[in-house]
């Protein structure tokens, strides 16, 4: 599907006053709140590169491409994008732009927001919007990328985007590290990892069940990820063994861990501070407690816990109202909507939601309801 199809289809359904549900890759259907909307906009066919520049490490890519495609085409050239969202590289550029899903590499990489250079999207009035650019440096007035990212495609459907890709480091090294569980030691892990004279890749904390899934064994464990020339690698490892022993990971061991969500209905994250990091950690083990072998994983760096799980959509609930920091829902059972709380929390921003939903799509025919039923 093109960009004018796009804007055709939206034009369109605003004069028929029928609202459209945009699907890319479909993984991410569950996300969000329920969308009141009959017919469906798919950008699941128009994908493809558009412009790759190694020297200037850009790349510009239609809405419905695989992540799995934007890897392949920069890796001949030592190149890596550095979007990861959860659920692999299955999930498609725009949805993972619209969702601003962030994996584990996104403390060190970037997020999506700072991943992206420029869009183009097409407003819920069948406007095309070019946003940004395709170099790295460039002067477009309003951040409207920023503003699109992240907004479940209600101000906009994405159809293009250019990202900064990074050069992929000579050496990778992906360890195994067991760590004392309690709140104040993870704490302190967390303020350590960040006095640390180097950023890990990645790393994250998985709970006992997801190491089983994982096949590192039946404990708590971190899986940290560093990178650089081999020299240092080598001093990078020797100072990761002031935390505790280190043993090799599998290889695979980051795209299992992305892929964890398949075959879950819900999925949402708990964030604070990285120095209280151990106290989100033990506050979400007693938040799912009443759920069967929830998988839980987090970053201390960001300060972010993440739960995929299934459950009874009222146990589910009575989760949420359990746990401490920010809640974020990524997906919760259909049949159940959005949890109360969340819907309480997005109202904070409703107001300025609706003002700029009044601008871009004023019949709300994108995504109507997905971010919850005041927008």
């Amino acid at each position: 599907m093109s960009t004018d199809v796009a804007s055709t289809r939206i034009r369109d359904a605003g004069r028929s006053a029928r609202p459209l549900r945009i699907v890319a890759g479909g993984n991410w259907l569950g996300a969000g709140g329920p969308v009141k909307a009959a017919d469906t906009l798919s950008l699941a066919d128009d994908r493809g590169i558009v412009e790759y520049v190694p020297g200037d490490l850009t790349l510009t890519a239609r809405a419905g491409t695989p992540i799995a495609d934007l890897v392949a085409a920069v890796k001949a050239n030592d190149q890596w994008p550095p979007l990861d969202p959860w659920g692999g590289d299955s999930g498609t550029l725009g949805a993972t732009l619209s969702t601003a899903t962030a994996g584990p590499h996104s403390h060190a990489m970037g997020l999506p927001r700072d991943v992206a250079l420029g869009l183009e999207f097409v407003t819920g009035t069948g406007e095309v919007v070019r946003a940004g650019g395709r170099v790295v440096k460039n002067v477009a007035g309003f951040d409207l990328t920023r503003l699109v990212i992240g907004a479940w495609g209600s101000f906009g459907v994405i159809t293009e985007a250019t990202l900064r890709l990074r050069a992929r480091p000579a050496a990778l090294r992906t360890f195994l590290l067991r760590v004392e569980t309690g709140a104040q030691a993870l704490n302190g892990l967390a303020v350590n990892l960040h006095a640390l004279p180097f950023t890990p890749v990645a790393s994250e904390l998985v709970n006992a069940a997801l190491a089983g899934r994982l096949g590192v064994g039946k404990a708590v464990t971190m899986i940290v990820r560093i990178a650089g020339n081999a020299n240092s690698v080598t001093a990078q490892t020797a100072m990761l063994g002031q935390f505790g022993r280190l043993s090799d990971a599998p290889a695979d061991i980051w795209h299992r861990l992305r892929e964890l969500d398949h075959g879950t209905e819900a999925a949402w994250r708990r964030s604070q501070l990285p120095s209280v990091f151990g106290d989100t950690w033990s506050s979400v083990a007693q938040e799912t407690k009443d759920l069967d072998h929830p998988l839980v994983h987090g970053n201390p760096l960001r300060g972010v816990v993440r739960v995929a799980a299934n459950g009874d959509t009222d146990v589910l609930r009575r989760c949420l109202t359990r746990g401490v920091g920010t809640l974020a829902i990524e997906m919760f059972p259909t049949s159940g909507g959005l949890a109360p709380e969340e819907s309480a929390e997005r109202r904070k921003n409703a107001a300025l939601e609706r003002r700029i939903r009044d601008t871009f799509d004023p019949q709300r025919i994108l995504n109507p309801g997905i971010t919850g039923p005041d927008a």
